[in-house]
């Protein structure tokens, strides 16, 4: 097997291939006999064909995959009439519903073009996104619930690889971004499956310590930082290893170093400042200053894609407020590594962060179980079409736990655990 430029002892195949297998076994946890539905992006076939093969060994019943082409989209911008963007594949999204309901497994490859829609019409994107977003609203409540078990892991694309590294020849590029992505995604040591339980398991203690602490709030302070998020009622911290409704055991994210919660959708207040640049539908959204009324976001700007912004809180009445709210320390290997991916996954895998939207009726005690709507609503869970996660974590900032009675307990100091 030959070994690709810039990387490890492994070959490159070895490497994938352990890639693919952590992707089922650690970030799935893909049982016998069910099916997988899997989305990726054509750059991706490597990776998606060595996923299906273990799949298959894991027990897989049948493995569907959908590859998103980028020229594709933007032939759709170029092309396309006025109202075409108004429409969204509802069918597609409903049957991956259905197939949810079924019990089978979602896993998405992300290493889509962070640029690619920066150049369009932010109207016609903001429109596109909308439509889509309220088509995948029966998957999305399934997945953002863990009613099965799902994961995203990512592929180095040339697009990403030459947003990641702009100064080096392409295929140099695309073989330091494998490098990054095996590395932060742990399949480098002698037992990765290994190496993913030792993870898991000082996530969990972390997550172990701050439900025993039953803090009402937190306060991030730093440049350009004074944010209060309340925390919703009967919420539960999680991180790394879930168990999802269905019974499996499964880590959402493949890399994660965060644990997280769900905010109170009306108890936050304050300002803060991104630390990191958003990368949204293909548009870079960098240096984000918003401010926080009753739980609400009444002010917001920024340096660039401040257009695609205000469309995305415009999106309905819950993209302004928060759905999660997740700690990361500085010195996570992401952040070490020293690079901005241009990529949620691995950025916000790099620094605290929050997420406007939809929340996770997991991150409430007993899993959510037996919680109705109303239920999550009561105890402040955000409800919207969109999640979107963005960085507001630096070794410049501080985190206190406000507890019931007021007092401030510090639980991060200059982006580290304070304990």
């Amino acid at each position: 097997m030959s070994q690709m430029p810039g990387t490890a002892a492994l070959p490159f195949t070895e490497r994938l291939d352990r890639l693919a297998e952590v992707a089922v076994r650690v970030g799935l946890g893909l049982q016998p006999g069910q099916e997988l539905v899997m989305t990726a992006p054509l750059e991706a076939v490597p990776l998606a064909r060595a996923i299906t093969e273990h799949a298959y060994k894991a027990g897989a019943s049948l493995v569907t995959t959908f590859y998103a082409d980028d020229a594709a989209t933007l032939a759709r911008f170029a092309h396309a009439p006025d109202d075409a963007f108004d429409r969204a594949a509802g069918w597609l999204y409903a049957g991956m519903a259905d197939a949810y309901r079924s019990g089978a497994a979602r896993l998405a490859i992300s290493g889509d073009d962070p640029s690619l829609l920066a150049g369009q019409d932010p109207a016609k994107v903001a429109r596109a996104n909308r439509s889509r977003s309220q088509a995948y609203v029966p998957a999305l409540e399934l997945i953002a619930g863990f009613s099965t078990n799902w994961t995203i892991v990512s592929a180095a694309t040339k697009p990403w690889a030459r947003t990641v590294f702009p100064d080096l020849p392409e295929g140099e590029a695309v073989a330091r971004l494998w490098d990054a992505v095996f590395s932060a995604s742990r399949i480098d040591g002698s037992d990765p499956i290994a190496a993913w339980g030792d993870h898991n398991r000082d996530l969990a203690r972390r997550t172990e310590r701050l439900n025993g602490s039953r803090f009402s709030a937190l306060r991030f302070r730093g440049p350009g930082t004074d944010l209060t998020v309340g925390l919703a009622d009967d919420h539960e911290w999680c991180g790394g290893a879930t168990t999802a409704k269905n019974g499996v055991v499964c880590n959402a994210n493949i890399p994660t170093e965060e644990v997280f919660t769900t905010p109170h959708r009306a108890r936050v207040e304050g300002t803060v400042a991104s630390t990191k640049p958003l990368s949204y539908q293909g548009t870079l959204i960098d240096d984000i200053r918003v401010r926080f009324s009753e739980g609400r976001i009444v002010e917001a700007q920024a340096r660039t894609g401040s257009d695609v912004l205000a469309k995305v809180l415009d999106t309905d009445e819950g993209a302004a407020r928060l759905g999660e709210v997740a700690l990361v320390p500085a010195s996570s290997a992401i952040s070490a590594s020293g690079l901005l991916f241009y990529n949620t996954l691995y950025d916000e895998n790099a620094a605290s962060h929050i997420a406007l939207g939809q929340a996770y009726s997991k991150c409430f005690r007993n899993g959510g179980e037996g919680l109705s709507e109303a239920d999550l609503a009561e105890r402040g869970a955000n409800r919207s079409l969109i999640h979107i996660d963005w960085m507001i974590g630096s070794a410049q900032i501080d985190v206190d736990g406000i507890t019931a009675s007021g007092e401030a307990v510090p639980v991060m100091r200059r982006g580290e655990w304070a304990d």
